[in-house]
């Protein structure tokens, strides 16, 4: 069994198409499917289920990806520890970030990098489950997600600060000069919020149904940028993350007014796949954090917007 075989099918189960895996490996196709076909005959299973294209993978192919996973992921580690041993930390260092948390990634990134100048960052936007579902699969080395909601599965937790949650608001609307507004009276504003496949919308609506209300937004997106654009027309409001403030802050023309605080707030942290040895990049990440308390940067810049 080579590890390039292995690579060839875990290119595979990421494209979803033997073209696209072979132009991913940089291969033509048949020689990628006859090395999963030589795979196949060594293993004596069959491992992909073949019609007229790719059709997912056999039961007893989903436990050899899940090898096939591990695998390469200990040779990334034995590559990365030989490098660090040789003069210092190098690779790529996968990171998968749900958005409401995506503005305060460069408070993590920007430390280890001092620390690790040859390490490569890959960040990529994803829903906590989506990032559960990765990390299990080897794909990524370390999440940034929810801590304390939704099933993690196995891994081990650095949490990192607790939300709290704003009302951004055009500066001449109704809410505008409040101390503070109740989950309730938003039930008729006009709402820009995360699209629902999002656990921070999940969040949000369980927020509001303890208040005993269900809001429609108007407008659903899946990303933060497209929600401060649409408050910013003067049509819309919003529920933000005080966590936000720190790449968008408040623009002209909006102000910031805190919600009631929930019974059950939320935490984000850091998770990685609860394996030895760690990830010598993830834990290079880990350090790094430990220097930062971001809980509390973010809630002294929360007092700059909140009177």
């Amino acid at each position: 069994m080579l590890l390039r075989q292995l690579e060839y099918l875990s290119a595979l189960a990421r494209e979803g198409h033997f073209g696209r895996a072979a132009e991913a490996c940089h291969v033509s196709q048949p020689a990628l499917s006859a090395a999963i076909r030589k795979l196949e005959a060594e293993l004596d299973v069959q491992i992909v289920q073949r019609g007229q294209r790719f059709e997912g993978f056999t039961p007893e192919g989903k436990q050899v990806l899940l090898w096939a996973h591990r695998i390469l992921a200990e040779q990334d580690a034995l590559r990365h520890e030989l490098a660090s041993m040789r003069g210092g930390l190098s690779g790529v260092l996968r990171i998968g970030a749900i958005p409401t948390a995506q503005t305060i990634v460069s408070l993590l990134t920007a430390p280890m990098f001092a620390d690790h100048p040859r390490v490569r960052i890959s960040i990529e936007s994803l829903s906590s489950r989506q990032i559960v579902h990765r990390l299990a699969e080897f794909d990524l080395d370390i999440g940034l997600t929810y801590v304390d909601g939704e099933p993690l599965g196995t891994v081990r937790v650095t949490p990192l600060y607790r939300e709290r949650y704003l009302l951004l608001t055009p500066a001449d609307g109704r809410f505008a000069e409040r101390d503070s507004v109740g989950w309730g009276e938003l039930v008729d504003t006009p709402l820009c919020l995360l699209s629902s496949v999002m656990q921070n919308r999940r969040i949000l609506d369980r927020n509001f149904a303890e208040a005993g209300v269900t809001v429609s937004p108007s407008v659903e997106t899946d990303t933060v940028s497209a929600i401060y654009a649409h408050v910013a027309t003067g049509q819309w409001s919003s529920v933000i993350a005080h966590a936000w403030l720190y790449l968008f802050g408040v623009p002209a023309g909006l102000k910031v007014v805190p919600l009631n605080r929930p019974n059950v707030t939320n935490q984000v942290g850091l998770v990685l796949a609860d394996r030895d040895p760690e990830p010598m990049l993830a834990r290079a990440l880990l350090d790094a954090t430990s220097r930062v308390d971001i809980q509390e940067k973010l809630d002294q810049l929360l007092t700059n917007y909140v009177r």
